[in-house]
């Protein structure tokens, strides 16, 4: 065989290696990318089946409340279990540095009494895990053991993996609190709710994996895209 002819053989066989690990890398990426896919889409569909679809009365009475402001009508929901009896006394975590108990009693007129003697305020806290840190200090502070938690049905998974890590020995009873939106209409038929909902999940998985690997960042730290010197909002709202 001429030595031209034996290049070309060793060339032509090089290439068909090189082509046959191209399309094998291919195949592993291809099968890691479904993967990651399955994956996401099977913990997105385990992170809906713990988003209550409807309010419900707390299982059980518990030593007090805490809710987490942030969206419409927590605080109101929260003030009317205290008003059942449910809690003993509400800690309202995450109001605005510049708001106080007069203001929430202008949002809610009928909440006077309760206000003065039973509820407390947190200013400190600026997300969910600064939420959770607060609310432990209060829980020990008060003798608590039971806690009902009060937040947005699309929150409460988050929630209670933050409160649960922050205070493990103190049982957590969740109230979820259901928008009118979410009443209205599916969540798979909005736009704006589907949205909401993934960026929740991107968090719930943010939060599942720190606290797996030993809860790096607990405390005041600003989650992503939270001011730490935000501006004046009403009584009832916070970030999360």
């Amino acid at each position: 065989m001429r030595l031209s002819e034996l290049g070309l053989s060793e060339a032509s066989q090089s290439y068909k290696t090189e082509r046959k690990h191209g399309r094998l890398r291919h195949r592993v990426a291809m099968l890691a990318v479904c993967g990651i896919l399955l994956f996401v889409g099977l913990g997105f569909v385990d992170f809906l089946s713990r988003v209550p679809p409807a309010e419900q009365k707390p299982r059980r009475n518990a030593d007090g409340i805490v809710v987490l402001t942030g969206g419409s009508s927590r605080v109101s929901d929260a003030l009317e279990l205290l008003s059942l009896g449910y809690g003993r006394r509400l800690l309202i975590s995450g109001v605005h540095p510049t708001n106080g108990y007069s203001d929430i009693q202008r949002s809610l007129p009928d909440s006077q009494r309760l206000l003065a003697c039973c509820v407390d305020l947190d200013h400190s806290a600026i997300n969910t895990r600064s939420n959770a840190t607060e609310t432990r200090r209060w829980a020990v502070e008060r003798g608590f053991h039971s806690l009902i938690v009060v937040t947005s049905n699309y929150h409460m998974p988050r929630a209670i993996v933050e409160l649960s890590h922050s205070m493990p020995d103190i049982e957590l009873v969740p109230f979820a609190v259901v928008g009118e939106k979410w009443r209205e209409e599916p969540w798979w038929t909005s736009g704006a709710a589907l949205r909401l909902l993934l960026s929740e999940y991107a968090k719930y998985l943010f939060a599942q994996t720190r606290v797996a690997f030993g809860g790096v960042g607990q405390g005041g730290v600003p989650e992503t895209g939270t001011q730490t010197t935000p501006p004046p909002k009403p009584a009832t709202a916070s970030a999360n």
